[in-house]
């Protein structure tokens, strides 16, 4: 059966959905539903809209406000070679229930359009929206700001953390061999879900050693602090670092038991040829330990290098890398030409 969430996992799964769903009844009684873009602000979901809106017609009645975030769907074939009944979906999900109310707190009005703007364009660097601000004095007086409080949350997780070993096995395995986006991040949930959970062989690391193929973002910043001192990154900003790591097409990382950083590796690639590996690197009192060559594993099976040709750049660590098979590469007439970045 899915397990609850808990409230402050449900929190953060309505914070980045892009989308949720309000169902209710109209002023007739007749059922009405409408995909909203909403934001989680002061404890409550809020949305805006036009003055005349369909939508108001829910303001002021019981309403169910819900997300659902598909995390991989698992194929039969995961499972059994020939019955199709195993397939399933691993997902998470969240509704709220209560009654929606306007807004009218000039403030609390400024904060809630503020936070629409950022969710739907993270990356424009438009000005803050604020209560005094002259520039959006039009759209905080002219549109309709709803807010639902966050009392009646209903939560549903489903991992498979509750499924016996043979079936985890059966699903890490297949999601690490298809890859498909979204993949990898499935399996560090189910396996966050259920530590026991059997591993394919290159995500085992050495004693004590985590190795995480789908890292959390809050490891961006323990990663940014190792690589910012290594001869590589000399010159190079942290905020260039991270993100590169952002971008990447494969980053995984080595923890230990309390989780800490141990060590860092990333790879990125054309899609369909070839792959650079870039930002390997290893704390220094974590060094002898065999991690570096199990990162170095780990980023050659991953599913957005396993087929591509590889390439990395050293200047100290060649025996390092012959030892996991690389070779010098260089073609008689060829000339390597490098154009320096700006940062």
């Amino acid at each position: 059966m899915p397990a609850p969430l808990s409230a402050p996992a449900a929190r953060a799964l309505l914070a980045r959905a892009p989308v949720f769903h309000v169902a209710g009844t109209d002023a007739d009684g007749r059922p009405l539903s409408r995909p909203l873009h909403g934001a989680l602000v002061d404890d409550h979901l809020v949305f805006h809209g036009g003055a005349r809106g369909e939508k108001l017609d829910l303001v002021g009645r019981p309403v169910v406000a819900s997300h659902c975030e598909i995390l991989a769907r698992i194929p039969s074939t995961f499972l059994d070679p020939a019955r199709a009944c195993p397939a399933t979906t691993l997902y998470r999900s969240v509704a709220v229930r209560g009654v929606i109310g306007e807004l009218h707190d000039p403030g609390a009005r400024a904060r809630a359009l503020d936070a629409f703007s950022r969710a739907l364009q993270p990356t424009e660097g438009f000005a803050p929206i604020t209560v005094d601000a002259p520039l959006y004095r039009g759209a905080l007086d002219g549109l309709f700001i709803g807010a639902l409080p966050l009392d009646h949350l209903e939560t549903r997780e489903k991992l498979g953390a509750e499924r016996p070993t043979t079936w985890r096995r059966k699903v890490v395995a297949g999601l690490w061999e298809r890859g498909a986006p979204g993949d990898l991040e499935a399996l560090e949930a189910l396996r966050a879900a259920a530590p026991d959970t059997p591993l394919p062989a290159p995500l085992v690391g050495p004693p004590g050693v985590h190795l995480r193929v789908a890292p959390a973002v809050d490891l961006l910043a323990p990663a940014t602090t190792l690589l910012a001192g290594q001869y590589w990154n000399e010159g190079v900003p942290v905020a260039a670092i991270e993100a590169a790591h952002r971008g990447a097409a494969a980053w995984v990382v080595a923890l230990d038991e309390a989780g800490g950083l141990l060590g860092t590796a990333r790879a990125f690639t054309d899609g369909g040829k070839a792959a650079w590996i870039a930002d390997v690197a290893v704390a220094p009192a974590a060094r002898g330990q065999g991690i570096g060559t199990a990162l170095m594993r780990l980023l050659l099976a991953h599913p957005a290098l396993r087929v591509l040709r590889v390439f990395l750049g050293t200047r100290d660590a060649e025996g390092f890398y012959a030892r996991l098979g690389f070779a010098p590469h260089a073609r008689p007439g060829t000339t390597v030409l490098v154009r320096p970045g700006s940062a």
